[in-house]
């Protein structure tokens, strides 16, 4: 998944292709993209090698003669070309994340030195998957996060509220986008990676995909299991489970790891908070929120509590931010009307959030049932993570799709993996993003799949664990996955 803090859906119903329905079978032939044309594209702040191309590619895979669009590419050529591997795609999660601008950034560590055998022996390719980036885009003319539509009400009112909002929103969005709103979802994109896997003429791909990309490229492996070579799932999405599981299960996590920042910070001299009771001074900065008393003045306006939260969270969730995290907290203690650090990852503000909350509402449907059946799931939640509660990404799809005026075409359900080489499942045993549980759960629905576990904090072991890194690395060029049971500390 994303942070919300660093993007919609309308009208008549797409069919859901899964793997064995007659729709599926109709396009599981070779697919008709013609090699890419690559042209130099790099800048003074991207590598020189940089290419770029675009291909085309269904609007509506169950109508493959029909209506086409676009998607974004790049590549860096493999460094050791007399022994490259072939190619290997990235997708650094959301949904809404642009693979073309980690390839050209050197996001991911895709530039650092442990991951430098990548670069050496695989031609590395981003992609913007549908609907976002430099792909034919989602396009909205009314921002996804509405301040006054409130994400956790209290009242059948104010859920009518969210309701309507939500309502407007996406009807804006169709109107705006057009018919591609309806086909954003993760199945259709997985078709789009088999589109690019036969444009670059490879037989077989080889995958890096964090949080969503671990969706997406689990979505790939069921369609095409024939065509993998190897792939690695780090910050594992389970897509079996309902959104209200799923609620509980971030929340937990969630909660988990704000206790072990604050057992951190009561540990760590030059914490800004070392010494408080941090637990203890969240909320009381959660209920000044409450009451208006903290403001970011570059919004001009008071935050929410759940702003609160969720500023909070996008620091949580990388480990090496949590002083970050202290100092943004003390501050907002020590000067409630200046919360700009907080306030600065308010939902909405990146653009790349319109294509999170259109692929979101159709991978995620929340299935409220009225105003009682949210409540409900609100009452679990506050039980999950009595501090935390205010903010999840779980919970901003169950109150941002709430209302979505167009049916999920890729909601969750059993799903099953059979016929793939051995694909690495990693997970974090205090991930406060992707529950460590969903790697687990997705490890057990591959047959013959490996999970590997950082025994550690933060969001996916790629950004979190040089151990972790290294086995990735390894399994990526050489096709074999660490031991079972393999367990990483550091």
């Amino acid at each position: 998944m994303k942070r919300s803090s660093v993007a919609t859906v309308a009208m008549t119903a797409t069919a859901v292709l899964t793997p064995g329905s007659a729709a599926v079978a109709a396009v599981s032939g070779p697919t008709l993209a013609p090699a890419p044309a690559w042209r130099d594209c790099h800048t003074a702040n991207t590598p020189p090698q940089l290419e770029c191309a675009t291909i085309t590619v269904p609007l509506d895979w169950s109508h493959p003669g029909g209506q086409r669009i676009t998607l974004a590419l790049n590549r860096l050529r493999a460094t050791d070309p007399a022994h490259q591997i072939g190619s290997l795609l990235v997708n650094p999660g959301g949904p809404g994340g642009s693979g073309t601008a980690v390839v050209a950034q050197g996001g991911m560590l895709l530039g650092t030195p442990q991951l430098k055998p990548l670069r050496e022996r695989f031609d590395l390719v981003g992609f913007d998957p549908r609907g976002v980036g430099d792909s034919t885009p989602v396009r909205c003319s009314t921002p996804v996060y509405d301040p006054a539509a409130p994400t956790l009400p209290t009242t059948a009112a104010e859920y009518r509220r969210l309701t309507e909002s939500n309502r407007r929103h996406g009807n804006d969005c169709l109107r705006t986008t057009g018919p591609l709103l309806r086909h954003v979802d993760t199945i259709s994109a997985a078709r789009d990676v088999d589109a690019i896997r036969a444009a670059l003429g490879e037989s077989r791909i080889s995958w890096l995909g964090v949080s969503y990309g671990t969706e997406l490229g689990a979505a790939y492996a069921r369609l095409f299991p024939g065509r993998v070579r190897t792939m690695v799932l780090d910050g594992a999405i389970d897509h079996t489970r309902s959104v209200a599981r799923d609620g509980v299960d971030e929340s937990t996590a969630i909660e988990r790891e704000f206790r072990r920042f604050a057992s951190w910070c009561q540990a760590t001299a030059d914490c800004a908070l070392h010494g408080r009771d941090v637990v203890a001074d969240f909320d009381a900065l959660t209920a000044r929120a409450d009451k208006g008393e903290v403001t970011d003045p570059a919004l001009g306006r008071p935050l929410t509590a759940a702003e609160v939260t969720a500023g909070a969270y996008g620091y949580l969730i990388i480990k090496s931010f949590w002083p970050q995290l202290a100092t943004a907290l003390a501050d907002a203690e020590k000067t409630p009307s200046n919360a700009t650090a907080l306030g600065a990852g308010v939902s909405g503000i990146d653009p790349s959030y319109t294509a999170y909350r259109a692929i979101g509402c159709h991978d995620f449907p929340p299935r409220v049932r009225g105003f009682a059946d949210l409540r409900a799931r609100l009452a679990r939640v506050k039980k999950a993570a009595p501090h935390m509660w205010r903010y999840s990404e779980m919970w901003d799809m169950t109150t941002g799709c709430t209302g979505w005026p167009v049916p999920a075409a890729n909601p969750p359900r059993p799903e099953r993996i059979t016929g793939a080489p051995t694909i690495l499942v990693v997970g974090n045993t205090y991930d406060p993003s992707t529950a460590y549980v969903w790697a687990q759960a997705l490890t057990r629905q591959i047959d013959g799949g490996r999970l590997l576990t950082y025994d550690g904090d933060g969001h996916t072991a790629l950004y979190n664990s040089s151990c972790a890194r290294t086995h990735e690395v390894d399994y990526l060029i050489t096709g074999q996955a660490p031991p079972a049971g393999t367990v990483c500390h550091a």
